[in-house]
């Protein structure tokens, strides 16, 4: 891929995740639940911003599964018992300006499975 390509396609998702990241937030009851994935590796977290803090969060690099959709139903698997753990029933979802199929789709349809509201 060429590199003004390249530069391109990442500015238009930053740009995509500054206009979600403006209009959600999450507290403790409520917490806000960020995604980043890489070529290899998803991760997740639930922040509550009102103490910018996490509360939970799942690596797929430790759990040693990949960013594909199983993956990511096995790291969403985790990250709904370490909410529960928490005491949390239900999430703002931030995607992160990532697209919402695949691998961020199968992500939360597995955190929906597992009894958290979305």
């Amino acid at each position: 891929m060429r590199e003004s390509l390249l530069k391109k396609k990442i500015n238009t998702r930053l740009k995509r995740k500054k206009r979600i990241r403006a209009k959600i937030s999450g507290c403790s009851e409520t917490p806000r639940v960020t995604i980043f994935k890489s070529n290899r590796y998803f991760y997740a977290q639930a922040i509550d911003d009102t103490k910018s803090h996490t509360i939970a969060y799942s690596d797929g690099k430790k759990l040693g599964v990949k960013a594909n959709i199983e993956g990511a139903k096995v790291i969403g698997e985790n990250m709904a018992n370490s909410l529960k753990a928490s005491g949390v029933e239900s999430i703002v979802f931030d995607r992160n300006g990532y697209q919402y199929h695949g691998v961020v789709k199968s992500f939360v349809d597995s955190l929906k499975e597992n009894g958290i509201r979305v």
